[in-house]
């Protein structure tokens, strides 16, 4: 079908944002080699060689910040799409969250939500402990639910790029099995994800927005 949606950013912009996902998508190094070779594949689509290759070079703080940088609703719609990109797999590991710090003061934004979101950490280290021994009811990541629901999509390449990021079902769930026999079940670990009602959200909004605003068969995605 023929795309029916205007994006409102330039080829720069859309560019540096992919960059910058993948460079989270990146952080922890928990990727194989062939997925390595995946990711640019879904996320930089048909692109020339020569502007795969551009693409594909690790985004610099300065550059991000020139191409997004002076757009404060842009610079953070793109930071929460990062922050899904990181808890796609249901871990915020420590490198991802250095990363997104940095991302966040590089654009100029607050990073009131990144400090909520290390409570979530799954190798926090010497990181400072969270008040929940003491404040049980508290819900740390409120602030975090509510932001991440604000994001707003309107580029057809970056709604491609969070429906291939984010899985339509958890890949961790499987049978566990010895002589043909299954021993034990792993439930769907991504919904233990306390932010997982984002992310379907997020994953539905994109979705809707190539197949109503863009006028694309989003099949393959469901």
């Amino acid at each position: 079908m023929t795309n029916l949606a205007i994006s409102p950013n330039t080829q720069e912009q859309i560019e540096a944002w992919l960059r910058g996902l993948l460079a989270v998508a990146w952080a922890d190094g928990d990727f194989e080699a062939h997925e390595r070779e995946l990711i640019p594949t879904l996320a930089l689509g048909e692109l020339k060689p020569a502007d795969k290759l551009s693409a594909m070079t690790p985004i610099t703080l300065e550059e991000l910040a020139a191409a997004l940088g002076q757009n404060q609703n842009m610079a953070e719609n793109f930071l929460r799409t990062a922050v899904m990109v990181a808890i796609a797999d249901g871990t915020y590991s420590t490198p991802e969250d250095d990363l997104l710090h940095q991302f966040c003061h590089a654009l100029g934004l607050q990073d009131n939500v990144l400090v909520s979101l290390r409570h979530t950490l799954c190798d926090r280290g010497d990181r400072p402990q969270d008040e929940l021994g003491s404040h049980p009811h508290i819900d740390v990541l409120h602030p975090v639910r509510d932001w991440l629901d604000g994001l707003e999509i309107h580029d057809p390449k970056v709604a491609h790029f969070l429906c291939k990021m984010i899985p339509s079902q958890c890949p961790f769930e499987r049978d566990i099995k010895l002589f043909d026999r299954k021993v034990v079940h792993i439930p769907p670990l991504c919904k233990l994800n306390p932010l997982y009602e984002q992310l379907v959200g997020l994953r539905f909004r994109a979705l809707s927005y190539l197949a109503d605003d863009c006028g694309e068969d989003v099949s393959e995605y469901i």
